[in-house]
């Protein structure tokens, strides 16, 4: 009876250098999406020796957050809800009379100016991330919303759309360069003053 054959052998000495190789391409072509943070551009850095600026009360706009997400705006109870249209009036209150452009109340007791109204947000160490990030979003809404009125009024525009288009890579330049004399124009117009005071712990 004639001996049966076995079956054959792969060779797979080569089979490391294979994944080896694979490994190399997935590694070089996979891109890992990175978390963009809060866009905050921060204050130049002051000379040694230089005095701080004196900021009156009433041109500083108090957020505070506790543990439990309720918010205390200018020693007052308030839900998030209407934290956006309060610090629109507020940014707006032009009360020395010197913004033709504003809307405001023009409450003694409130802010002088939009270029010297600073809003100060604190938050409690045990603060929710989702609630952190809800009161940033309606605080740089109120400064958006009253840019978009601004543009609109100027340029027939959203300040939001135009800022996007200045800030995209593949806009033309020629375009690029009308779009940031607006752009400066709009943001001088309400700078964005929003600063964030040293977390508590209590």
């Amino acid at each position: 009876m004639p001996r049966r054959k076995g079956a054959p052998e792969v060779n797979a000495g080569s089979m490391a250098d294979i994944a080896f190789l694979l490994l190399i391409f997935f590694l070089v072509t996979t891109t890992i999406e990175t978390d963009a943070g809060l866009d905050r551009m921060l204050p130049p850095a002051e000379p040694p020796n230089e005095e701080p600026p004196v900021i009156k009360q009433k041109n500083i706009f108090t957020v505070n957050i506790n543990r439990n997400g309720q918010l205390l705006v200018e020693e007052s109870l308030m839900d998030i809800k209407d934290l956006r249209e309060a610090a629109i009036k507020f940014l707006e209150n032009g009360a020395d009379g010197t913004c033709d452009y504003c809307k405001g109340r023009k409450d003694p007791a409130s802010s002088d100016n939009p270029t010297k109204a600073i809003i100060s947000l604190k938050n409690d160490r045990e603060t929710k991330y989702s609630t952190y990030i809800t009161v940033q979003n309606e605080l740089v809404g109120a400064y958006n919303e009253l840019r978009n009125r601004e543009a609109q009024r100027l340029y027939g525009r959203d300040f939001t759309k135009m800022e996007a288009e200045y800030l995209n890579p593949e806009t033309p330049s020629s375009v690029r360069d009308d779009l940031k004399e607006k752009v400066k124009r709009i943001q001088d117009m309400f700078p964005q003053k929003l600063s964030e005071a040293e977390t508590t712990t209590n």
